[in-house]
């Protein structure tokens, strides 16, 4: 199956399932910001690539805030799900985790990965 024909609701329920095992605190913005970019560089993965550029500012005007202030809800919504998520779930999607010493992963290493992830999760349906 491919994920143009998955629609939008069932992303968003997959993304939030995996955000919530990974400890992601859902009041905080970061989350909010967090599953967008997600969802738009699972759909693109091109926007990984220059989240600066393209991801920051997309989620910014969809949310009505500044670019800034995305980068810096959702690395401190990562910092926290690093500090407090479930240690085997970094394991499985990582390689590593908070308990083996490793710094977290940058904000486009962390949406990367989980949106990757859910490409081939939604390829093998």
């Amino acid at each position: 199956m491919e994920i143009a024909s998955v629609n939008d609701f069932e992303l968003e329920r997959y993304i939030t399932r995996i955000m919530l095992d990974m400890g992601v605190p859902a009041h905080l913005k970061g989350y909010h910001y967090l599953r967008d970019a997600i969802l738009l560089s699972g759909r693109d993965m091109e926007v990984v690539s220059s989240v600066t550029k393209l991801l920051y500012p997309t989620i910014a005007k969809r949310f009505k805030t500044t670019d800034q202030k995305v980068e810096r809800a959702i690395r401190n919504a990562i910092e926290v799900s690093w500090t407090r998520g479930n240690v085997e779930t970094f394991e499985s999607l990582f390689g590593y985790s908070a308990q083996s010493g490793k710094s977290r992963p940058t904000n486009s290493e962390y949406i990367a990965r989980i949106a990757d992830k859910m490409r081939l999760d939604v390829k093998a349906m």
